[in-house]
């Protein structure tokens, strides 16, 4: 962000809250969100762009992943109109034709998706772990902070967040830390900001990320109660916001 005047990281954030909504009711395949917001990512990294083009830019991040993963993605007209016409198809198909060029063409990136997979295989996690592990990452997404981190550590400290969150306890196993490649130490100042994000996530600015998991087909888990516990200081007190 250092390099673009009119736009910011909570810019940014706004901008991937509302992306998450449009990719749920849209009902595409979780690949397509998070390689979604790597090319956004990756786009602004490269690209100066004004204020009133930034919608347009995510837009356009979302077809382009839909085409890259969908089967039947969504229609430049679909998402012209989901933009409150704020901008046309030759909005679009000239944007399109920005990023793919300013990306080289380059759509195949490992994502934290992949590595969320792998691990969660590894961890041999039952549908309740693996919701609650997807939620917690989709809260990432948003928080600009986070890009400090690779791909496969988010997916690392999410899983183990999560595990801490429904086993009460902290839990990374040996089988976990060889599959990752990280400790349970290295992940631990993560798993207390994401521990934030959590509590948060109902009632912070930025709610779709909770509204998308509050709903039975994700088992409600937004409704679980964030691991205060791994942000108590040592006098017992919880970490607050």
């Amino acid at each position: 962000m250092e390099q673009q005047s009119e736009i910011n990281g909570n810019m940014r954030g706004v901008l991937i809250d509302w992306i998450i909504e449009v990719h749920d009711k849209f009902e595409l395949k979780e690949e397509t969100l998070f390689l979604t917001v790597n090319l956004l990512d990756r786009f602004l990294e490269k690209q100066v762009v004004a204020k009133n083009k930034l919608q347009l830019v995510g837009l356009v991040a979302f077809l382009i992943a839909g085409k890259y993963e969908e089967i039947l993605p969504p229609l430049v007209q679909e998402l012209v109109i989901i933009s409150y016409e704020n901008y046309n198809k030759k909005d679009v198909i000239e944007m399109e034709k920005l990023m793919l060029n300013t990306l080289q063409y380059n759509m195949s990136f490992p994502t934290a998706y992949v590595f969320m997979r792998r691990f969660l295989k590894a961890t041999q996690a039952d549908k309740k772990l693996e919701e609650l592990s997807f939620f917690l990452i989709e809260l990432c997404l948003v928080e600009y902070e986070m890009l400090m981190n690779s791909p496969s550590f988010m997916a690392a400290a999410a899983i183990y967040t999560a595990q801490c969150t429904l086993y009460g306890v902290k839990q990374w196993s040996t089988t976990c830390e060889w599959h990752t490649g990280y400790s349970e130490e290295s992940l631990m100042e993560c798993a207390k900001l994401i521990v934030r994000y959590h509590e948060k996530a109902k009632t912070g600015e930025l709610i779709g990320v909770h509204n998308k998991y509050n709903a039975s087909k994700f088992g409600y888990v937004a409704k679980v109660e964030p691991a205060y516990f791994l942000v108590q200081d040592s006098l017992g007190t919880n970490f607050t916001r």
